[in-house]
């Protein structure tokens, strides 16, 4: 498996392609970036697509919360930084977003305040606390803020090294953009939390004990809130992260201006204001 993983990450330029936010200025270090508006709307809605076919095979969503094209859309998607894999075929087969926070930023701005144990007597007030302490040693390491969630891994890809390697690339992409402390909501179904723990990620704490697990009745599975570093994930795993830092500089990287600054209207693919559901980060 681990030359397997190698293997994907040393080519990894080939596969994967990487949309940047509206509004975003992308760093020098990306050497190979396009302004192309269609082609990342294009992404975004085959993004959403994936998500909605996988979330709704796996019993994370309702057909409800889709788009009457079947399209997962959510607010972050507008927000975020999205890794996403293509396959053979040029067809999106694994992505996430990397949703990056003003340095300012307070709890009631993260997507993680419509954690369900904000509802819970006792522990909203544990948790507000312990993401707090969070963005408060962010900001004293003058380090980016980041929520990482919308992973979707196809079916055909999902007993390859895809997913691990989507996972590596966010610790890569938050080391890319000047370091990162960062939270995600991991679902258990699939394992996904535990893959993620193995590479770097760990249970919140405050005050000396950990927030724990939690059933979230929206998606009907056991979460848990993960906490990374970008500059400290497992140490079996920190060579490959720093060679995929190097690879996303040559990476296709798609940029797009705000909609309103777009030099003519684009032809409509899906619309972004359709469902604003919120969805399991770890989804595989």
């Amino acid at each position: 498996m681990r030359k397997l993983l190698e293997r994907s990450v040393a080519s990894v330029d080939e596969r994967l392609v990487l949309l940047a936010p509206p509004e975003t200025t992308v760093p020098d270090s990306f050497l190979n970036v396009t302004v192309d508006p269609l082609r990342h709307q294009q992404l975004v809605a085959e993004i959403q697509r994936l998500r909605g076919r996988v979330y709704l095979a796996d019993g994370a969503v309702k057909p409800e919360y889709l788009s009457p094209e079947g399209l997962h859309c959510t607010p972050e998607d507008e927000r975020s930084w999205h890794l996403v894999m293509l396959d053979q075929d040029r067809e999106v087969s694994s992505c996430a977003w990397y949703m990056e926070h003003d340095v300012t930023a307070q709890f009631e701005q993260l997507r993680v305040r419509t954690c369900p144990l904000t509802c819970v007597e006792g522990w909203r007030e544990r948790l507000w606390h312990a993401v707090e302490a969070e963005l408060q040693r962010a900001r004293t390491e003058q380090l980016r803020y980041a929520e990482v969630g919308g992973w979707a891994v196809a079916k055909r890809s999902r007993c390859t090294s895809e997913g691990l390697v989507l996972a590596l690339a966010a610790y890569s992409l938050g080391r890319a953009l000047g370091g990162a402390l960062g939270i995600t909501t991991a679902t258990v179904r699939h394992s996904s939390s535990t893959i993620l723990r193995r590479l770097g990620g760990r249970l919140l704490e405050f005050d000396g004990s950990t927030i724990p697990p939690y059933y979230d009745p929206r998606y009907e599975c056991q979460m848990e809130l993960l906490r990374f570093d970008s500059r400290r994930p497992h140490v079996k795993y920190n060579g490959l992260i720093e060679l995929l830092r190097r690879k996303l500089a040559g990476v296709s990287v798609i940029a797009s201006p705000p909609r309103a600054a777009a030099s003519e209207p684009l032809t409509s693919v899906t619309s972004f204001t359709t469902a604003s559901v919120s969805q399991p980060a770890y989804a595989v």
